[in-house]
């Protein structure tokens, strides 16, 4: 498993969105406002929120007021899911993949030394993943920027 920028964009993303959902519930948060906090460039964010949306993490309203908010509670949705959505399987070879699985070159697969190896870090990586979700996140992102602000206060 290989975290691409379009999945790294994805949390950064829901990270701000989710916040928003925090400050203001039912409140919606432009695409523009998305971008210039994190820092992603706007068109690739349009394709990133488009794929979020369709699988079923985030919903939007078209038109003036419109904007995108969470399509279900941040407590569930996982980093797993959404790494899965932008970027595939977790698993680091296709023949440990539960999600797409595809058969490898080895005369016995079950007695391989690598698929065994791999399964158990598919396992591990999935394990954890599939355990952290997105208000867990917000929450700790929530703690850093809360102690940076107070640590520059008192540098004053």
């Amino acid at each position: 498993m290989r975290l691409s920028k379009k999945g790294e964009y994805a949390v950064r993303a829901l990270v701000e969105i989710g916040f928003e959902a925090h400050l203001r519930p039912n409140s919606l948060i432009q695409i523009s406002t998305v971008a210039q906090r994190t820092n992603i460039p706007e068109k690739f964010l349009e394709q990133i929120l488009l794929a979020l949306r369709n699988g079923g993490v985030l919903k939007s309203k078209r038109g003036v007021e419109g904007g995108y908010s969470l399509a279900k509670d941040a407590d569930e949705v996982t980093l797993g899911e959404v790494i899965r959505l932008l970027d595939g399987p977790l698993a680091p070879i296709p023949c440990v993949s539960k999600t797409s699985y595809e058969p490898c070159s080895c005369p016995d697969q079950e007695s391989c030394g690598l698929h065994i190896a791999m399964k158990q870090v598919r396992d591990a990586i999935a394990g954890i993943l599939d355990s952290y979700t997105l208000s867990r996140l917000i929450g700790e992102v929530q703690k850093h920027r809360t102690s940076k602000t107070t640590e520059w206060q008192f540098d004053i």
